[in-house]
């Protein structure tokens, strides 16, 4: 249609997923239903089709008018598939999203969003335990805030919108590392091929979070 663009499609080259890929791993997505797109076509930087060695594992997302009706949701499927999946050694990489937070979250409701937080909890940390009798390494963020904020400090109302406040990002491996303070999301995907000793390339504008090994 004739009409202005502000920003034109941005063409991203040598994501994570490329690069993996261009090394020979293999590489499995894992999410439910609402978040599915967000570790295959958004992660891939607008790609639909797979990388050479990049398997999709779609959970369906429980059919509800809104979850905070099932703050579950499919979180626990989620995590067996990623537990089986590691147990089988099949895949070199595992990328996992769990919905809970944000979709719960969007929904205002505290109670239900606190039960969202337990499930997750409890599914990262089975997979934590996991990824450690393995040897591996986990890494734990998130691309925006929800659920640590449910109300306005204003006038106590329900707070249902994302928020811009700093995300967590963890790394749980075989060995101590330092991070830098000072990161951002583009540093993400850096910090994990220097953790696998994988060169950056230079299409990743961020740089690796460790600082050292401890």
């Amino acid at each position: 249609i004739p009409a202005y663009v502000a920003f034109f499609p941005q063409e991203v080259r040598m994501g994570l997923a490329e690069v993996l890929s261009e090394h020979g791993l293999t590489q499995l997505k894992v999410a439910e239903t609402e978040k599915y797109a967000h570790v295959t076509y958004f992660f891939n930087g607008g790609r639909e089709e797979p990388y050479p060695g990049e398997t999709r594992v779609l959970v369906p997302s429980p059919k509800v008018a809104t979850y905070d009706l099932i703050p579950e949701m499919a979180a626990r499927a989620v995590a067996g598939v990623v537990e089986r999946n590691l147990k089988s050694n099949d895949y070199d990489v595992i990328v996992v999203n769990f919905a809970n937070m944000d979709m719960v979250g969007h929904t205002g409701d505290m109670k239900a969003t606190i039960k969202a937080a337990e499930t997750v909890d409890t599914c990262v940390q089975s997979i934590r335990e996991t990824v450690a009798s393995m040897g591996g390494a986990l890494f734990v963020t998130s691309d925006h805030g929800n659920a640590e904020q449910m109300v306005y400090e204003s006038n106590r109302s329900p707070h249902t919108a994302h928020t811009t406040n700093p995300v967590p990002f963890c790394i749980l491996g075989p060995r101590p590392v330092k991070l830098r303070a000072d990161g951002g999301l583009a540093d993400v995907a850096p910090t994990i091929l220097d953790l696998m000793g994988i060169p950056q390339p230079e299409e990743m504008t961020g740089k690796t979070l460790i600082e050292s090994d401890e």
